[in-house]
C-alpha cells in the first residue's frame, strides 16, 4: 500500500495554483458526460417507440461527445490523483489534501468555487465534517 503525501496548508494552497483549472476541468467535463450519457438515452429511447427522424450519424455523434467527455474527464481525475490528492466529489469538484494535525491524519478541505483552502475534517468525516481551519 502506497504511503500517503502529507501537505502543509501552504503547500496544500499553493497546489491549487495547479490544481484549480484541473477542478474546474474536472466539473465542466463531468457535467458535459452527464449531458451525453442523457443523449445518448434519449437516442435510445427514441428507437424503442418509432425511432423518429434519427440517422446513424445521430449515435456517432452522441457515442463520440460521449467518449471525449469521459477520455476528458479521467485525463482530470488521473492528474489530479497523481499529485496526491483525493477526489472526494465530481460534480461540487471536492478534493481534500491528506495533512497532519497533532500527529493525527486530516483531510483540508477544498472545492472548486472557494479561494483557498480554509476547512479540514477528520479522515472518517466527511464534508458534514468541515471545521474552519
Amino acid at each position: 500500500m502506497e504511503v500517503p503525501r502529507y501537505f502543509t496548508l501552504e503547500e496544500a494552497n499553493a497546489a491549487l495554483v495547479e490544481l484549480r483549472p484541473l477542478a474546474e476541468q474536472m466539473v465542466e467535463r463531468r457535467r458535459e458526460l452527464v449531458e451525453a450519457q442523457a443523449r445518448r438515452a434519449s437516442l435510445g429511447a427514441q428507437v424503442g417507440t418509432n425511432g423518429g427522424d434519427l440517422t446513424p450519424s445521430d449515435f456517432a455523434e452522441a457515442d463520440e461527445q460521449l467518449e471525449q467527455s469521459a477520455s476528458e474527464l479521467a485525463s482530470c481525475i488521473e492528474q489530479i490523483q497523481a499529485a496526491g490528492v483525493l477526489i472526494k466529489d465530481l460534480d461540487r469538484g471536492l478534493l481534500d489534501f491528506p495533512a497532519l494535525r497533532e500527529g493525527e491524519e486530516i483531510l483540508l478541505c477544498w472545492h472548486v468555487g472557494e479561494d483557498e483552502i480554509r476547512f479540514w475534517h477528520g479522515a472518517d468525516e466527511g464534508f458534514a465534517g468541515r471545521k474552519p481551519i
